[in-house]
């Protein structure tokens, strides 16, 4: 990846996850893991249903083992940084997806090597687990900046609830210029993969996360959603580490989680109209009485 290119994703991501901080208190980024049972629930069901359902997907189809791998390498990956601004547009509870946020980024340096070592026994193969890696990414680029910005809101309150709006629509406008340079410098690697199946896999996987995340996210409407976008919507930088840990040299890891962006989108964009749809009242049919 040209270093400009790195340098616009890297900001985007930090501005993004310091908005927020910016509107986010203590309570809020620990009320998941304050919360045994939701705690319980919600992870259980990012890291242990999910990378269940989706090695079950995996080993079910005729892809190349690395583009497998990566479908695994999603599964045990924590929520991204644009995933709090999805839920919150996407109707989410703002206190529970600060929380998962939190809890799932600190916890992936624990339950991304205990699921990947269970597959490696289960599948008898050898798996690579960058731990370093991982817990990088998920305090530089995650807690770090989430931090910076619940420290200048119990110092500033006035001042972070002004820009936190402008602070997280620059992340967001930086973060789509990235992704459209790289998907231009990438594209010619993405569409090799189109018509092996591939993006129908994509699809399913995200599917899969969705109705893991509706099913098990409880009797809340806010929350239910919010979990199904977690377990959908996963960290690309981690799963990218996880799978070039283990194919190092593959052409098709990259490629394969950019189109991952890009089904996964659009396939919790149905979603989401799907849960509007349900949530519209209905009108009421009037019985006239003769």
């Amino acid at each position: 990846m040209p270093i400009v290119v790195s340098v616009v994703i890297r900001t985007s991501i930090v501005l993004m996850l310091l908005s927020v901080g910016l509107s986010a208190t203590p309570a809020q980024a620990l009320s998941v893991l304050r919360s045994p049972m939701r705690l319980a629930q919600s992870i259980g069901t990012m890291m242990l249903v999910m990378p269940l359902f989706t090695a079950i997907l995996a080993s079910a189809l005729e892809l190349q083992p690395d583009v497998q791998f990566v479908l695994v390498a999603l599964a045990v990956s924590p929520v991204p940084p644009f995933w709090p601004s999805k839920s919150k547009h996407g109707g989410g509870d703002e206190s529970y997806t600060v929380g998962l946020l939190v809890a799932s980024s600190l916890l992936s340096v624990v339950t991304i090597p205990i699921v990947l070592k269970t597959f490696a026994v289960i599948f008898s193969v050898n798996i690579a687990v960058p731990v370093t890696t991982i817990a990088r990414v998920t305090s530089a680029m995650v807690m770090l900046p989430l931090l910076i910005g619940m420290i200048i809101r119990a110092l500033a309150w006035g001042f972070a609830y002004r820009a936190a709006r402008p602070v997280g629509r620059a992340g967001t406008g930086l973060l789509a210029l990235g992704a459209l340079l790289i998907l231009v410098r990438a594209w010619p690697s993405m569409s090799a993969l189109i018509g092996d199946g591939t993006i129908l896999t994509l699809a399913a996987f995200t599917m899969i996360g969705l109705i893991a995340g509706h099913v098990f996210g409880g009797p809340a409407e806010d929350e239910r959603t919010a979990l199904a976008l977690a377990c959908s919507t996963r960290h690309p930088a981690i799963a990218l580490s996880v799978a070039m840990a283990n194919y190092p040299s593959s052409p098709r890891v990259v490629p394969t989680i950019l189109l991952y962006l890009l089904v996964s989108a659009a396939v919790s964009a149905a979603y989401l109209q799907w849960m509007r749809r349900q949530a519209r009242p209905r009108p009421q049919r009037l019985s006239v009485l003769r």
